[in-house]
């Protein structure tokens, strides 16, 4: 591998990811017991969905920055790779359009998740992004429902919806969004904030964070993830501090937490947990500092949770891969990945009954696994 100094490129992160797939920590972080918190929909679009899709749609697939018409999957595939994440990321949703288009993206994510023993997810969705190419309310949240429904009784995998509120956007469409959320509060358990941060801050959208909690209906979270641009510590302390009246009750990302010592005891003082997903950094951020920035937020005592993010667009890591990622790079033993994982439990917005079960089953691998 290179030097860990610099950002690594895609062969690198790759032959990362399928190192570690191969390793000896795979059969112990795949038997785990997880919960997902930081998992976008639109960021499990594969390339071979998208293709499936358009063809399905009578659509033809088309690059975002030369116009150039795709030639077979592997074309496309060949692609996406040099794109930015929002050119991915965004050009995906072009291929969204009917109920089954939905049913069939989140199903689609919750085999995956099955497979790694996902019990519980909390899910973004962007439902800017899909109401403003004229796509209903109706028909991307029956979509996600049917998914949702057949995963709980097939799969044993339940979840909860996080609308996210896209940043770069107006306040006054995040409120009207807002206010066609509350017609599906059976699914929709929260509200984040994310998209593009920078001079974004969650300040612009105080009026929709202050109406949740007056309605007394939502959870409140947010992304807090520029890197080293220059305000995303304040965007983090406003998300801590803030948000709502009284600050938000998760973050996501924050992993730039670790470099201000006041932040860090902010967040320990709030009980705040982080969600954070060490293969979307490996993209933009050189490998070590992240590492440790993890390992200085976890033995510091903060509450964090290792999540999946965009996996379509993360080199086609998913949960499992990041668990594996972090266990190997900051040092983490087995019973610093069990906490983890306790971690995610406790800091989701799941019943109750939901969580002494799946801490009933994490415990069980642990004394299998315990060395």
């Amino acid at each position: 591998m290179g030097s860990y100094e610099e950002i690594l490129p895609p062969k690198e992160r790759k032959a990362l990811r399928d190192e570690l797939l191969a390793s000896d920590d795979y059969p112990f972080i795949q038997a785990l017991p997880k919960v997902d918190l930081h998992l976008h929909i639109e960021g499990t679009l594969v390339p071979e969905l998208r293709w499936k899709f358009a063809e399905r749609n009578n659509l033809t697939l088309k690059s975002p920055r030369t116009g150039r018409t795709y030639a077979s999957l592997e074309d496309l595939k060949s692609e996406i790779e040099t794109f930015t994440f929002f050119e991915a990321y965004y050009d995906g949703f072009n291929v969204l359009l009917t109920k089954q288009d939905y049913s069939d993206l989140a199903m689609n994510y919750f085999e995956r998740a099955a497979a790694m023993n996902v019990r519980y997810v909390e899910i973004f969705f962007d439902p800017q992004g899909h109401t403003n190419r004229g796509v209903s309310w109706e028909t991307f949240m029956s979509g996600f429902k049917e998914a949702a429904t057949k995963a709980e009784q097939e799969l044993n995998v339940k979840s909860k919806w996080i609308m996210c509120i896209l940043r770069d956007w107006s306040p006054e469409s995040a409120m009207q969004h807002y206010e066609a959320a509350l017609k599906y509060r059976d699914m929709i358990i929260g509200l984040g904030l994310d998209s593009d941060s920078y001079k974004f801050p969650p300040s612009l959208f105080e009026n929709v964070w202050s109406r949740a909690r007056a309605d007394g209906f939502f959870k409140l979270t947010a992304h807090c993830d520029d890197g080293a641009k220059e305000d995303v510590h304040e965007h983090i302390r406003e998300a801590v501090c803030s948000m709502g009246g009284s600050g938000a009750d998760r973050i996501d990302h924050g992993i730039n937490a670790a470099d201000k010592p006041e932040l860090v005891e902010l967040i320990k003082q709030r009980g705040l947990g982080l969600t954070l997903c060490p293969c979307a950094y490996l993209r933009h951020q050189p490998a070590e500092p992240m590492y440790r920035k993890i390992a200085l937020l976890y033995k510091a005592g903060v509450k964090c949770m290792i999540g999946s993010d965009d996996p379509a667009y993360m080199d086609d890591n998913w949960q499992v891969n990041n668990m594996l990622v972090v266990k190997a790079k900051c040092g983490f033993s087995n019973e610093d990945m069990t906490n983890i994982a306790r971690n995610a439990v406790d800091m989701c917005w799941g019943p109750p009954e939901l969580k002494k079960a799946i801490y009933r089953e994490i415990d069980q691998v642990w004394e299998k696994y315990k060395k």
